[in-house]
């Protein structure tokens, strides 16, 4: 559940420097950008802007702004308040900064909404699945029965008054992995844009943000990667003020008497999810599409369908493990010319089951 696949760029930087805008009126902006490690992933910050030290001056801005958020919400780094919290479990509430609350009260939720296919208490699991390449037989149903036992994000109390937060279970856990990525990215993008950069990406290994355009006037492409060959791009998307996050299993995976299981894990069974290679999230906010991300590809094809198609301003595209391709209502796409690329199709779709 906790993990990410990165989408496939086309956003020709270098080509672009020294550009007009679509306007006409001549323009000495820039595209900018730094790639590092943060968050224990690869992100990559480009900001545009005529003046290269207000462009490097705000990327930095942008990555102690993720610095400062993964001190906060890591539940590797015993200093944080999501440890904090953890380390109580079953003993007492704790008080921890409206931020961190906040994003728990997002959380739950999107529990709600998904049904529990999303859920940040996943992190109580044990880690019987391995994908690696050693796991070589499956799990006994009892040892699956046990890694979602602690599992249940009904059980995180929250007190709006004091802003605490209390795990019910001794034996609970939360974790941010498969939405701190985003609300990271929401969080730079947030910070470079009061600095004055009024187009950029955050990219964090997958989870993208985009605003403004490319110094040439014309909207960022981003490619969507076929799962069958990873290194190739099947279909682009035009982005401007939107947030694009892909999960998929294509990466990650086990194979045990010839059957192939992906690393999402769903949470209310303990059992890799089936039915996708892939789920693409498209929507305003990197937090809520990362979430989606990881709650449609648990669904399937038919309830995660269903679900985005409810949500406004939500658009979704599924490679189906019969390398179908489905999308949401009113998502356009541009396709190339790839024999192998996913067929495009429609499926009917049904509600998600609600707890």
């Amino acid at each position: 559940m906790l993990h990410r696949v990165s989408l496939l760029f086309i956003v020709c930087l270098l080509l672009m420097q020294g550009n007009t805008f679509a306007q006409g009126a001549p323009s000495s902006a820039k595209a900018h950008k730094k790639v590092l490690l943060l968050m224990g992933t690869r992100f990559e910050l480009v900001a545009v802007a005529e003046s290269e030290q207000l462009a490097n001056k705000a990327i930095d801005a942008g990555i102690n702004e993720i610095k400062r958020i993964e001190a906060l919400i890591s539940e590797w780094q015993p200093t944080s308040q999501t440890s904090a919290i953890n380390r109580a479990a079953g003993s007492m509430p704790v008080s921890v900064d409206p931020e961190l609350y906040d994003l728990i009260f997002r959380s739950i939720k999107i529990s709600k909404l998904t049904g529990g296919a999303f859920d940040i208490s996943f992190a109580a699991a044990y880690n019987i699945w391995k994908f690696d390449g050693s796991m070589t037989k499956m799990p006994s149903p009892e040892e699956v029965a046990a890694s979602v036992k602690h599992i249940g994000y009904e059980h995180i109390i929250l007190d709006p008054k004091n802003h605490s937060v209390f795990l019910e279970d001794p034996e609970m856990r939360i974790g941010f992995g498969a939405i701190g990525k985003g609300y990271a990215a929401n969080r730079a993008r947030d910070v470079m844009r009061k600095m004055g950069i009024k187009a950029g990406i955050v990219n964090a290994a997958g989870d993208m943000i985009t605003w403004g355009k490319q110094p040439d006037g014309q909207p960022w492409y981003v490619g969507i990667a076929d799962p069958a060959e990873k290194d190739k791009v099947f279909s682009w998307l035009t982005a401007s003020e939107t947030a694009i996050v892909t999960s998929g299993d294509y990466e990650k995976y086990a194979e045990i008497d010839g059957k192939r299981y992906g690393h999402i894990i769903d949470p209310r069974t303990g059992y890799p999810a089936t039915g996708l290679k892939s789920v693409t999230i498209i929507c305003p906010d990197a937090e809520l599409a990362d979430a989606l991300a990881t709650a449609t590809f648990v669904l399937g094809p038919e309830e995660g369908m269903y679900l985005i198609n409810q949500l406004k301003g939500v658009e979704c595209l599924m490679i189906t493990d019969k390398n179908e391709m489905l999308t949401s209502d009113n998502l356009h796409l541009h396709f190339y010319q790839n024999k192998k690329s996913p067929s495009s199709t429609s499926k009917t779709a049904k509600a998600p089951k609600q707890p």
